[in-house]
């Protein structure tokens, strides 16, 4: 077996034309969505007042599966459950 020499090449595709790069910029720019970032931080933070959220929400149900049952029932644990 031979060891030829290996020409010296980039990791990476060779470089595209400004044109290309662009577009692949722009391409990258709206897959990411930077215009709603950007309007994101523009926005002042939200309240960390209490006084500013008087409503309350009720909490949410949680159900416990036949499965999760079986299982809390083998490592002797105590669920609330139907």
């Amino acid at each position: 077996m031979t060891d030829q020499p290996r020409a010296p090449r980039l990791a990476y595709d060779d470089p595209a034309t400004p044109e290309e790069m662009r577009a692949d910029c722009r391409a990258a720019g709206e897959n990411l969505r930077l215009e709603r970032a950007a309007r994101a931080v523009a926005r002042p933070a939200p309240s960390l007042y209490f006084e500013d959220y008087p409503r309350e929400l009720p909490k949410r149900d949680i159900e416990i599966s036949a499965a999760a049952a079986r299982l809390a029932g083998a490592l002797n644990l105590q669920l609330d459950g139907d």
